[in-house]
Order: structure tokens, then C-alpha cells, then sequence
């Protein structure tokens, strides 16, 4: 029997998780998803709960949520059980525990991880059934929170990103008649802080599971230790639940200064992306009233703003958001990369390049090319050409002193005919010879910021939904204009995450 003809439990025999005919799968499930956001839409709660509950005890839910935690980058990150699912007959087995009667998590495994101020951020790690069950709910609740969310929200969410953010702002801050004040506001642990109350109250999904996960607690230090608030980070569902905690900011903005085509007086408009968040005004005395409905909107969720990272300031003095600078000059609005987020790749450079002091040439460019690469086209969106070449420079310098560092008693000619070429017009190329896999000799060099190109991003329409038919074409659409190039690294894998969480991704401490 095999498992693509299936619709309900999945049949034992590890050969069976192969046979999946998954675009079977992804179809049902799809369908699913978009009548819960129809439901949703026309406000037939009942009904959407009922399809909610459906797709849950699906087969298709179950295999697409084990399928997505096997495959992600944190599939080898295990919880406190120490299992993995790394075989398809552990992945038959792991769809197969998927079920509500009975079920209880685990408790988290607590990791910390520094942040770019020297604290330390929680990052709790579930057990992979743990995390599959949360990945099987999270595809219910996500078309419930695309169909209610916030029009300017872009974190955490299918086809946004940071750039779209970036985007909105420049269309709120970049023309002569509009906002001239900024409140740059971040919310204080915003993860740890939610309310539990006001989660199982205000969440729609299955409140006995989502009860038991906020109840799980955590292990450090071979101790367990309650959770009183919030939920962690590192779960497949916490991203989506802490949006949809402060979903609802946007309309009680609104309500008070009048939608977007009529408050041209006070010019209050908000861009939020995740926790991070800055709203746009006229005067700062317009910001001052904002924030403190800010601050009663979130003293509902448990939450409050963080006084150290929150400020008012003058779009001409500039503030960073996102890993950017904004800032006009003479009336024009730049966005650059700032200050902090460069000094922070140069230092992940430096430590590449100085534990490379004993690697071969090749290697180290085998190293140092993602991350620049991935790191330029974070930022080519923006006026960055002038920071990328700035940044070249500082990689060549470092990597001439490692290679002087090698050879202390060469001339430095030698030195500079061992490890850098010319090629055409451009010197000093970073470059080496290697054996590929079918033994012939091919040349690798190392990837220049500057040879990224600076292309304009076109921001995603405020209303689109990805679960209602109606945007099928307009994303079809988007898909293909921003398919990754070959001078481009493939940013849809990070479009959903925050500068701070990306690298979490890469090392596989959480979901993608």
C-alpha cells in the first residue's frame, strides 16, 4: 500500500516516507489553508476553527510539518531527548506520534547566544516530535494571522522581508511634504514577555496544546525551571504568535489619527517589522502622544518599550533600523548600511581570516565568499556602492597582512605574486588555483562586495495575501522577477527573519 494514496495514518516501513507524492500533499494542504482564511475573512470563526482542527489531524498537515523540520537547517539540533529524525523510517515514525490525545512536550533546552549589545538571549530548542507538532499547528494559524495581520507589518511573514520594510520607509520619509520626526522604538523581551493570559485567551488555535506548550518549561543545567511569560524562541510557532501579539498596533493608530490618505496633518504612520518597529510624524509632539498609546497598547500584552533602544529624533539627524541608516541630506533620504552592522561583519571577517593563519588560500576563499556575498546582497537594495568598496579595501588590507604573516622572510613582491594576480585592468585579485572533482584545474577568487550590483526592490503590496486565490498571479509574478542571479545569493530562505536571527539559522539553532 502506498503512502501517496493515503489520507489518513501513515503505514509502517521506513521505504514509505520516499513514496510520499508530496505535490499531493502541498495541494491538500493548500487547500485547506486557503478555506481557513476564507472563513477567517467573512469572520466565520466556527468554521475556520473546524478547518483549523481538519487539517491538523491530516495526514497531509502531519507529513508536510515533519518534512519541514527534517529538511530545515536545524534538522540536527536536537532537543533535551538528544533524537533526531535522520531516517525516513524515523520520519514515519515521528508523523505517526503526531497526534493530540496524549500528547505532552517536552521541555525546552535553554541556549543562550550573544546578542550585538554583550547580553545574552534565551533560545529555547524543542524536541523534534515538539517541534513537528508546532510546525503541524503553525499551518493552521498562519493563514489566520496573513488575513488579520497588520498591512505594514513585514517580519516573520511569507514573501516580506527586511528590504520591503525599507522600502515603506522610504515611501513614508523620502518626499519633501512628508513626516520630518521618527520614534525608533524596540520592544523589551518581547518574546519572554507576552502574556500567557492574553495568549490562550486572544491566539486562535487549539488552546489544551497551546497550553501545554507554554507550560513546558525549560532545562539548563540539568535543572527545570518554569515559564512564567512569553513564548521562546527557537519554536516554529513563537515568530508567528508574538506577530500576532502585536498585531492590531496599526488600526489603533488609525482609529486616533485617521487612515493613511487623511492624516496628512500629523503624518503618523507605522512600519514594524517583528519587535522592531518606528513610526513616522509631524512634530515630536505628535510622536510623544503616539507613543504613550504605544505604550498602553502593549501594557495589555504584558509587554512595554525598551527605554534604552527607544528614542524621537529628526529625519535629518538619522536613526538605524534593520541594520541601516536612515537619514536625509538636503532634503533627500539615503539608506545605507550603518555603522554597527558593517563593524559587525568586518569583525566575522577578521576571525575567519586570523583562524585561517595555518589554512590553504583556497579554503579560506571557500569561507570568506558566503559571507560576504550574503552580506552584500542583504544590502544591495540600498545606497551601499560607496560602503561596499570601503569594505573591500578593508578585507584586502587583512588579507595581505595574513599573507606577510605566512612568509615573514619573503619580499613582500613575492608575496604579493604568490597570492594576488592581475586580470585584465583590476590588480590585487584574491585568487587560487584548486583540483575540482574530476581532477582538472579551475581558479577561485575571492568575491568582491563591489561586484554586487545595486538594484531597486519593488515593495510587496501592504494587502496581499498569500492564502486567498485572488493574489495567485501577483505572487507568481514576484517569484519570477526575484528568482536569485548568479552575482546574487538566494535571499528568500532569510526573507522572514531579522538581521540577529539570521546567523540562528545558519547554525541550525532555529527554524527557518
Amino acid at each position: 500500500m502506498a503512502v501517496m494514496k493515503m489520507t489518513g495514518a501513515a503505514s509502517r516501513g521506513s521505504a514509505d516516507w520516499n513514496q510520499i507524492d508530496w505535490s499531493k500533499v502541498r495541494h491538500s494542504v493548500r487547500r485547506l489553508q486557503v478555506r481557513i482564511a476564507k472563513a477567517v475573512r467573512e469572520r466565520r470563526w466556527g468554521k475556520a476553527k473546524a478547518l483549523q482542527r481538519l487539517l491538523t489531524h491530516s495526514f497531509s498537515g502531519k507529513a508536510m510539518a515533519v518534512k519541514r523540520v527534517t529538511e530545515n537547517r536545524g534538522k540536527r539540533t536536537p532537543g533535551v531527548d538528544r533524537i533526531i529524525w535522520d531516517t525516513p523510517g524515523k520520519c514515519i515514525g515521528g508523523l505517526s506520534s503526531l497526534r493530540r490525545r496524549g500528547y505532552s512536550p517536552l521541555p525546552l533546552r535553554r541556549v543562550h547566544i550573544l546578542k550585538p549589545n554583550g547580553k545574552l538571549r534565551p533560545l529555547g530548542i524543542p524536541a523534534m516530535q515538539d517541534r513537528a507538532m508546532q510546525a503541524l499547528h503553525l499551518l493552521a494559524l498562519e493563514p489566520v494571522a496573513e488575513t488579520t495581520a497588520d498591512l505594514n507589518s513585514y517580519g516573520f511573514r511569507p514573501y516580506r522581508a527586511t528590504r520591503d520594510a525599507a522600502e515603506q520607509c522610504f515611501t513614508a520619509l523620502g518626499n519633501r511634504h512628508t513626516a520630518g520626526w521618527v520614534l525608533d522604538a524596540d520592544i523589551s523581551g518581547c518574546f519572554d514577555e507576552i502574556s500567557k493570559d492574553w495568549i490562550i485567551t486572544k491566539i486562535p488555535m487549539d488552546k489544551v496544546v497551546l497550553r501545554k506548550w507554554l507550560d513546558s518549561g525549560y532545562m539548563q543545567d540539568g535543572a527545570w525551571y518554569a515559564t512564567k511569560a512569553g513564548t521562546p524562541q527557537g519554536s516554529p510557532i513563537s515568530p508567528t504568535i508574538a506577530n500576532m501579539a502585536l498585531d492590531g498596533m496599526e488600526a489603533m493608530l488609525q482609529a486616533h489619527y485617521g487612515p493613511k490618505d487623511r492624516n496628512y496633518r500629523t503624518k503618523v504612520h507605522l512600519i514594524r517589522y517583528a519587535d522592531d518597529f518606528v513610526i513616522t510624524g509631524a512634530s515630536k509632539e505628535v510622536l510623544e502622544e503616539a507613543k504613550a498609546l504605544v505604550e498602553a497598547f502593549l501594557s495589555e500584552r504584558g509587554l512595554s518599550l525598551s527605554a534604552e533602544k527607544t528614542r524621537i529624533v529628526r529625519i535629518e539627524e538619522g536613526f538605524d533600523f534593520l541594520g541601516w541608516t536612515m537619514r536625509k541630506y538636503d532634503g533627500k533620504l539615503l539608506i545605507k548600511p550603518a555603522k554597527k552592522n558593517v563593524a559587525a561583519f568586518m569583525r566575522k571577517v577578521r576571525a575567519i581570516i586570523k583562524d585561517a593563519i595555518g589554512t590553504k588560500q583556497e579554503y579560506l576563499i571557500a569561507k570568506l565568499n558566503p559571507v560576504i556575498r550574503g552580506w552584500a546582497g542583504y544590502h544591495c537594495n540600498q545606497v551601499a556602492k560607496a560602503t561596499f568598496g570601503k569594505v573591500d579595501h578593508l578585507i584586502w588590507k587583512r588579507l595581505w597582512r595574513w599573507a606577510c604573516r605566512r612568509h615573514p622572510n619573503k619580499p613582500r613582491r613575492w608575496v604579493k605574486d604568490r597570492y594576488f594576480a592581475r586580470e585584465g585592468a583590476r590588480d590585487w585579485v584574491f585568487r587560487a588555483d584548486k583540483k575540482d572533482e574530476d581532477g582538472k584545474w579551475t581558479t577561485v577568487r575571492l568575491q568582491k562586495a563591489a561586484d554586487v550590483p545595486i538594484r531597486r526592490h519593488r515593495k510587496i503590496r501592504a494587502d496581499a495575501n498569500p492564502f486567498d486565490p485572488a493574489w495567485d498571479s501577483y505572487f507568481a509574478q514576484r517569484q519570477s522577477q526575484t528568482m536569485p542571479r548568479a552575482d546574487q545569493p538566494d535571499q528568500r530562505l532569510n526573507s522572514s527573519l531579522p538581521p540577529e536571527l539570521v546567523v540562528l539559522v545558519a547554525e541550525g539553532l532555529t527554524e527557518a
